[in-house]
């Protein structure tokens, strides 16, 4: 997994309460520091392999959740005026994974690889959606060196 550093990308890791009767987790709070505001819940349910790349927002941010199976979150800096400007970085959210919520700012552009079965995630907007602020890349751009259809990397 490749995590760096993004001005405005959050990665926050969840606690989860166990006991006997299973767990109890906060996904998000109106009062974490991190947290811009709410537009819009949505839920995604996708199947195993489903790509969906590249989306772009230059005034929404998003707030990345997976409730059951697995993704691998792809995230590419398009905001020239930062230091990591096209640069990826990848992380793994949902099953067998640190629990976690992941913040995606306006000017990151974003996609996801389902690697399970199926995967459902859950999302949190800073506004509604609106057509406009909807960008989109196409998967296999040749100006963004990431390839979607490999797979994990041998050690």
């Amino acid at each position: 997994m490749i995590q760096m550093e993004m001005e405005g990308v959050v990665y926050h890791k969840l606690i989860t309460h166990t006991d006997e009767r299973g767990y109890f987790r906060e996904v998000l709070r109106k009062d974490n520091d991190f947290f811009d505001g709410f537009g819009q819940w949505s839920h995604s349910k996708m199947d195993k392999g489903v790509i969906k790349a590249w989306h772009i927002h230059q005034i929404q941010t998003d707030y990345w959740y997976v409730v059951a199976g697995k993704i691998k979150a792809v995230l590419l800096d398009l905001r020239q005026d930062q230091p990591t400007y096209r640069k990826t970085a990848e992380y793994f959210l949902g099953d067998d994974c640190q629990p976690a919520i992941l913040k995606i700012p306006p000017g990151v552009a974003h996609g996801l690889k389902v690697l399970s079965e199926q995967a459902h995630l859950l999302y949190i907007t800073s506004h509604v959606y609106n057509p406009r602020d909807e960008g989109r890349l196409i998967h296999n751009d040749p100006n963004i060196e990431y390839n979607w259809l490999e797979g994990a990397k041998i050690k």
